[in-house]
This record gives C-alpha cells, structure tokens and sequence, in this order.
C-alpha cells in the first residue's frame, strides 16, 4: 500500500520565514515527498515577517470568510496561498489580524506577544482543519512539526475522527528543539474544555499543578499522534522517553534528517 496524499502543518516553512532549522527541514521534507511521487499540501501561519508581494501570496476568497470562535470571541479566518517552487508545492496560511502582525516586522509574534500563544495555537490548528475541510481533500499522513501544531493529534482524534478529510489519515507528530520559555496562559484548559473537550482527555495538562508548558504540550500531541519522530538531535530526553513508553511507532533521528525516502517508507508502514 503506498502513500498518496500528504498533508504538513508546520510552524514554519523556509523561505517564508528564511534560514530557521525547523523551516527548512519543513521545505525539504515537503518537497522531497512530492518529488517521490505524493500528492502534498502544506500549512503554517502567517506570520507578519512573511513579505506577501516577495513571497506571492494571495487571499483565496472562496477558503476564507469564516469565523471561530476562541474564549468567546470571534476571530475571522483568512486563508491565503503561495506556490514553493521549484516544486510547486501549495502552501497555504492562515491569517487573522488579532494574531498576526499586519506589516512585516522582524520580530516574531510567538516571542513578541507571546501572552496569547494559547489561543493562537487554538486558531491555528482549527483553522487548518476548517481549511482542509472545505479543500474537501483527505490525506494519508497529517504530519504536524512545531509546538504551534500540537493540539492537532487532539482535535483531529477528538472532535474529527469521523471527518472525510481525516477518517483515514495517519497523524505522525515530529519532536523537535522548538522550546518555549515559561508556560501558556494559566486559563488554557479552561479554554479548551470550552471547546468540549473533557478532563480525562485533558489529563496531560492538568497533571500537577504546573501550568501548560512546553513538555506538557508535547506530551498531549504524542498521546493523540499514531505516530512520533524525532526529527532534531537535541530533543529534550523527557520527551524521547515518553514517546517510547508509549509503545507507539516512533521513527529514530538520522543525520540525513529530511530523507523523504526514509519519510516515506516510514508512513508506509503506518
């Protein structure tokens, strides 16, 4: 059996945000894998340090115009898409003005206005989903890469399992040397049990008293995910342990890191 439709969410994909490890294993393994012969897509924020005339991107009408809701609060959605060349890879965005910076700026929202990455990642992730689900494109493999994809194994398993668009698909769940500092907002369980989710399946979260932080996050995608690579070297070993616990395929870390034959054959046995 082999693998015919891929589908990355990426927390960031070279050149869009230029010379950042974590984007350029994403360019070159979302590449690679079309050069092998599968059919991908690609999604990651737009960030505001992303040029929209240099890059080529355009607002697709027909994707945007809906709005979700994250704390009560409505945010609009607006999708827009570019072409990778040489490949000719579409990666589409997702953009909204209450979380992404308007004008191109060096700084890095994520970091700069870093009080909200809670709900960001929240609209991030739904926003994606509600995209591919109007693409009416069903993948395979959903690989998710970067912190900011985390909750992806969750909602997709959760509250879309039965969605012609994910009813078949594999979530691989890469760990990487993404970390950040500190915790997310105290309140985010709140959040998310208002989306409908339930403590039990929340329990990673709310294990102790800490608040939401980067293992926590972690820990989350790996018990939703069917799958686990490590695709950086320096991977904190709490997280490398906690995967192999779970008994889960778990893909080793090589060298050659965006080997898309290795990729491949690895979603092949999924």
């Amino acid at each position: 059996m082999d693998v015919k439709k891929v589908l990355y969410i990426s927390q960031e994909i070279d050149p869009y945000l230029s010379g950042t490890p974590l984007g350029v294993f994403s360019r070159e393994l979302s590449q690679g894998l079309q050069e092998q012969g599968a059919e991908v897509r690609a999604f990651m924020p737009k960030y505001g340090a992303i040029n929209e005339r240099r890059n080529q991107l355009h607002e697709v009408i027909r994707l945007s115009g809906m709005n979700i809701i994250v704390d009560d609060t409505d945010h609009p959605l607006i999708i827009k898409v570019a072409t990778l060349q040489p490949t000719r890879l579409q990666v589409y965005f997702i953009d909204n003005d209450d979380f992404f910076y308007r004008h191109n700026t060096a700084k890095h929202e994520t970091v700069d206005w870093a009080e909200i990455n809670d709900e960001r990642t929240i609209f991030f992730v739904r926003g994606t989903i509600e995209t591919v689900r109007k693409l009416r494109w069903s993948a395979d493999i959903v690989h998710c890469i970067g912190w900011i994809t985390a909750l992806t194994p969750l909602y997709v398993k959760v509250k879309h399992t039965d969605d012609l668009s994910f009813r078949s698909s594999k979530i691989v769940y890469s760990l990487l040397n993404d970390k950040f500092e500190g915790s997310l907002d105290h309140e985010m369980v709140r959040k998310l049990k208002e989306e409908g989710f339930t403590d039990d399946e929340l329990k990673t979260l709310t294990d102790g008293e800490v608040d939401v932080d980067y293992i926590k996050l972690n820990k989350l995608a790996i018990d939703y995910a069917d799958a686990i690579v490590q695709s950086a070297p320096d991977v904190a070993p709490e997280l490398i342990e906690y995967a192999k616990a779970s008994g889960k395929p778990f893909l080793e870390y090589a060298d050659n890191n965006a080997n898309a034959a290795a990729y491949k054959e690895f979603y092949v046995s999924l």
